[in-house]
This record gives C-alpha cells, sequence and structure tokens, in this order.
C-alpha cells in the first residue's frame, strides 16, 4: 500500500457528502435497536434488526458507499490520469483505495452490529459477536467486489444496489443454490460455526468455504480494479 494514496483516499471519503451516509445509516441501526428494546422488551425483533437489516442491508449499502467514494469519483472525472501518472504500481492504487474503504466499512458498518445486538439481548452476546465476525467477512469481500465494480463502470452505485436488492436480497431468499454466491450467506455461515444460538435465515455453505470465497473475491476485486487502472492509463480512458 501507498500511505500518501491511503492518506488522500481518506480524505476525499471524510470530505464529502456521503460521509454523512455513512454515520447516519449505524445510527438508524442502533437507535432503531434502542426502540425495540425500550419497547418490545429483550430479544424481539433480533434476527430482524441485526440479521436482516444489519447485515443484509446496512452493511452492504456502507461497503458500496465507501468503495465508489474511494474509486469512482475519479473515474469519472478523469482525475484518475493524475493519480496514474505517478511512478506507482497500479496494483498498489487498488490496494491503498481497498484498504481505505475496508476500514471505514468495519468502522461504519460492522462496528454498530455488536452495538445493536447487545441493546437488543445481551443474553445473545455469543451470537452477537458471532454475527460480527460474519459482518468482518462479508465487509471484505463487498469492498473487494464494489471496488471491481467501480474500476468497471460510472454506474458502480446503480450496479452496487442491484446486486444488494435482487441477488442478495430477493433471489437469496428464493433459490437455494445463490447461496454458495451470497455474501450474506456467507457471514451467516461463519457465525453459525462460531456460535450455535446464531439465529440463521437460510441454508449455510460450510465456514471454511465462506472463508476461502471470501479471500477470492477480496484478492481477485484488488487485482481486477489494479489490471483495470493499467488498462484506463494505456488507453487514456475518461
Amino acid at each position: 500500500m501507498n500511505a500518501t494514496i491511503v492518506r488522500l483516499a481518506t480524505q476525499a471519503l471524510l470530505g464529502r457528502r456521503r460521509f454523512w451516509l455513512l454515520l447516519l445509516m449505524p445510527l438508524v441501526l442502533v437507535v432503531l435497536a434502542v426502540v425495540v428494546r425500550g419497547l418490545a422488551g429483550a430479544g424481539e425483533g433480533y434476527e430482524e434488526i441485526l440479521v436482516v437489516l444489519g447485515v443484509g442491508l446496512v452493511l452492504p449499502l456502507v461497503a458500496l458507499l465507501t468503495t465508489s467514494s474511494a474509486l469512482g469519483p475519479e473515474m469519472d472525472d478523469g482525475s484518475i490520469v493524475y493519480l496514474l501518472a505517478k511512478p506507482v504500481s497500479r496494483h498498489v492504487i487498488a490496494a491503498s483505495k481497498y484498504a481505505v474503504a475496508l476500514l471505514a466499512t468495519l468502522a461504519f458498518g460492522v462496528l454498530p452490529l455488536p452495538v445493536a445486538g447487545l441493546v437488543l439481548d445481551p443474553s445473545l452476546a455469543e451470537a452477537t459477536w458471532a454475527w460480527t465476525a460474519g459482518g468482518v467477512i462479508a465487509a471484505a469481500a463487498y469492498c473487494g467486489l464494489f471496488l471491481a465494480v467501480s474500476a468497471v463502470t460510472r454506474h458502480a452505485v446503480v450496479v452496487g444496489l442491484l446486486f444488494v436488492l435482487v441477488w442478495e436480497g430477493l433471489l437469496g431468499n428464493l433459490l437455494s443454490g445463490v447461496r454458495w454466491l451470497s455474501i450474506t450467506n456467507w457471514a451467516g455461515s461463519l457465525a453459525d460455526a462460531l456460535s450455535d444460538r446464531a439465529v440463521l435465515h437460510s441454508d449455510g455453505v460450510g465456514a471454511a468455504y465462506a472463508l476461502a470465497a471470501t479471500v477470492v473475491v477480496m484478492l481477485g476485486g484488488v487485482w481486477f480494479a489494479g489490471d483495470r487502472l493499467r488498462s484506463f492509463s494505456l488507453r487514456g480512458d475518461t
């Protein structure tokens, strides 16, 4: 990774309006958990808020915002050519952008999970931490996938939303075979392996497969983004 690129990417992420969206989504999750706990008592809404909303929606949306903010704007306005003019490996650039996106996703997408889970039901602390671990691998996979998408299209946010809502949400609940390519299901499989009290909404694929698939998507996404940047610089695309 390159420290200068990491610093510039962090400044760009924190200085954009999307930062407030990144802050708003985890706040809504935690506030909703507090409200449900206060009105309905411990244990109510645990799966719906922590698993369905937190892991299934807030986390991927945060990952989409961070990765699209880390690379997308430079691809859109053509300013990426100034960065590519520097004597830095294209894959180092991609890895640096990925690191910023992942750290932001962990902070805004994963960290609220244990807070919400422990608020909803302290007795399910083991399951909550299991889902938090699942959230970590989901964050790594989502950032790798969305970084690759951001490197290949200017409509990364639209493509990412379609993936989250249609593939992960709709088809993931209708077609059993989709679970092998569902990042949310990978997170659930790891959570299930770590705690027998973790609530699963679909059949798992096994923790070993989930971890291996996450590594493939993470490394593949970074490599593809770096390769795309190399092609971008050679053709002079904007």
